[in-house]
């Protein structure tokens, strides 16, 4: 995707090989920084402190932060311990631990010597997967909106509104939710875009709405609450968010506020589609609402609010009264019978236990027998 024009990825690497770069999100939407990623525990905390985020973007980061961690110490213990480490960064998404898993795979067999250069190799690997995963979710993606612009609303306006940001600057390139509105903007299709503000942190405000600002997407940035009264007025032709986890039998959690719109447009008959990778599939889970861990952040991502000021500051200013208890789930779970469809690389697949089952048959005998993976 684009920024001032440039094609750009969310993570690469410098001129010498070795270091890891990343688009700083914090700094979003007034300021562009990146930040250098050098040791395992500055990718670490790239991931704690959501200098990056999103399940795909999160993914790549952790393989390369293995990788960064070979730079200084090869042995098993330090494999171990940079596997341990970066685990716990973030609960929720299961793409962290698949991309581990992938690492220690790629490294745990493997001679010393071998291991930096192997690991610097699958890293790479899982970043340029996750950018072709990603452009085939939004062909299939496709698909769903020109039948839109095409049957039910020739010659009008295509409105898709979404939650959070499952754009580019979740993933390595191109968005989950996102790719397939990036791909009918280029095509020419009139596409315009409902960006939820998506509190606390205001992703869908900060980084959706800048991501398509930058690739020149018509959009509007609306109120986490105006997504309902939207859907009631026809002015909603579908719905298309991310996930940081997908269970077995098609229960979907993402950001906070997921759900609230899932039965909005349940109740108002609007299709609501979840685009997501496959290693967002998590095969051994089977409930999500017992069985996901939701993370909870810091009270202060509710009670304060970071912006710009009229003359150009950029200040954090506090809007809960001090001594007030604060909550702060960071995602919520979306039931299965909620979901139309779920876009994946291998086309739009039922939220149902066996057409996941069919479309992933690799990944779901995996899960069902771990073995069969050593």
């Amino acid at each position: 995707m684009k920024v001032d024009g440039k094609p750009t990825r969310t993570i690469w690497l410098e001129a010498d090989g070795l270091t890891v770069v990343v688009i700083d999100q914090t700094a979003l939407p007034h300021r562009f920084a990146t930040v250098q990623l050098a040791t395992l525990d500055e990718a670490a905390r790239a991931i704690r402190s959501m200098i990056i985020r999103g399940a795909p973007l999160i993914g790549a980061t952790a393989a390369y932060g293995m990788a960064l961690a070979m730079r200084d110490d090869a042995s098993d213990e330090a494999l171990e311990r940079a596997y341990a480490v970066l685990l716990e960064t973030r609960p929720t998404a299961i793409n962290l631990k698949w991309a581990l898993d992938e690492m220690l795979a790629a490294l745990r067999n493997r001679p010393r010597a071998e291991r930096l250069a192997a690991a610097y190799a699958r890293a790479a690997e899982i970043a340029d997967e996750d950018v072709e995963i990603n452009a085939a979710i939004g062909r299939h993606g496709l698909a769903l909106i020109d039948k839109i612009a095409a049957t039910k609303k020739p010659g009008e306006r295509v409105n898709v509104l979404t939650h959070c940001n499952a754009g580019w600057l979740a993933t390595v390139d191109w968005g989950t939710a996102t790719a397939p509105i990036y791909m009918a903007h280029d095509k020419g299709v009139n596409i315009h875009v409902f960006a939820d503000e998506t509190r606390p942190r205001n992703q869908g405000a900060s980084l959706t709405a800048w991501e398509l600002g930058q690739h020149g997407v018509p959009h509007t940035v609306i109120p986490d609450n105006t997504g309902g009264h939207l859907m009631q007025h026809g002015m909603v032709d579908l719905v298309i968010v991310g996930t940081d986890r997908v269970t077995a039998n098609g229960d979907v959690c993402n950001k906070i506020g997921t759900y609230l719109k899932a039965l909005a447009a349940k109740d108002n008959g609007v299709p609501f589609y979840v685009a997501l990778p496959s290693p967002t599939i998590d095969f051994t889970l089977s409930d999500g609402l017992a069985e996901i861990p939701i993370e909870q952040r810091a009270a202060e991502e509710v009670a304060t609010m970071t912006g710009l000021t009229a003359d150009g500051r950029i200040e954090t200013v506090r809007v809960v009264p001090k001594g007030s208890a604060v909550a702060n789930y960071g995602f919520d779970v979306t039931p299965a019978r909620l979901v139309t469809g779920l876009i994946t690389e291998r086309g739009i697949v039922a939220p149902t236990r066996a057409d996941l089952a069919a479309a992933f048959p690799e990944r779901s005998n995996v899960a069902a027998n771990p073995r069969a993976a050593e």
